[in-house]
């Protein structure tokens, strides 16, 4: 998969915690609240943003494995995590066991491609599967794979921040929809598991589950970016900027003004969608 620096990751994680549908959030906490031990799987971990958004809301005990495909996002996480804790210690194999806010949090880091190590990875079990921003990186192909090993294997799946493809800002700008569109086909580009399903990730993981028949709750979780987030909204006018400019859809000049337009937005709403997918029968 292609990566992302750490510093994004820093930037975009504010927004990101405040942005999850609390009703989703509130329905995978009461899923795991009956364990005494939940253990969840976080595929495409990045620097960790994901536990530290969940863990506070589960139990006094829980057991993470982390994995994504850069080594050096996983030694960021562990350093992260270690600096979000109020404790730690160092565990054999590079994991960390955590102490936070009277909770005791196991970290296991797994480096690993999930476009070819995704069963295996899930192979090993777990009560939770979980990713946040991942699934409009990866192919229709891949999600149809990835939700038949969840379903062979009874495992639930908790997806946030899945980019849906809406964007508004303030002030409007004549270029917002020619941009917009070239954005897309640019995020259509293969991430390393074939063509992203981009803004169409969402409509593709609920179809999926309908078909299974099994439990759902879908909920929005757009970014909502103000005055108090120039800096990521700078950084997304110039990361949709570049991207426009490698297809070469949009006039340069044009994309040129689109791109000091936007880093001076005074708000801007992206458009994310959160699923929570939870087997019939025995996992319920």
């Amino acid at each position: 998969m292609t990566g992302f620096s750490a510093d994004w990751l820093a930037l975009r994680e504010p927004a990101d915690h405040r942005a999850r549908d609390p009703a989703t959030l509130t329905r995978v906490v009461a899923h795991l609240a009956r364990l005494a031990l939940p253990e969840i799987v976080d595929l495409g971990c990045g620097s960790g943003s994901n536990l530290r958004a969940l863990a506070p809301r589960l139990g006094a005990r829980q057991r993470w494995r982390l994995v994504d495909n850069d080594a050096a996002l996983l030694d960021a996480a562990r350093e992260a995590l270690i600096r979000w804790a109020d404790a730690h210690r160092l565990d054999a194999g590079g994991g960390v066991t955590l102490e936070k806010d009277g909770k005791v949090v196991e970290v296991a880091l797994h480096c690993a491609d999930l476009s070819s190590d995704m069963e295996a990875l899930l192979d090993a079990g777990c009560d939770l599967v979980t990713a946040a921003a991942l699934f409009d990186l990866v192919s229709a192909p891949w999600l149809d794979r990835f939700i038949g090993a969840l379903a062979l294997r009874n495992l639930p799946l908790y997806a946030a921040l899945t980019y849906n493809g809406v964007e508004r800002w303030t002030p409007p700008h004549a270029a917002d929809a020619a941009m917009l569109e070239a954005f897309h086909v640019h995020q259509g580009g293969d991430k390393g598991f074939g063509p992203a399903a981009g803004p169409d990730a969402p409509t593709l993981l609920r179809a999926a589950f309908e078909e299974l028949g099994w439990d759902m709750h879908v909920g929005e979780s757009p970014w909502r970016l103000g005055t108090d987030d120039a800096r990521l909204i700078a950084a997304l006018a110039d990361g949709a900027a570049a991207a426009v400019a490698e297809t070469r859809l949009v006039a340069p000049d044009d994309v040129e003004a689109w791109r000091a337009s936007r880093r001076a937005a005074e708000a801007c709403v992206i458009g994310h969608s959160d699923l929570f997918a939870l087997p019939a029968g025995p996992a319920d």
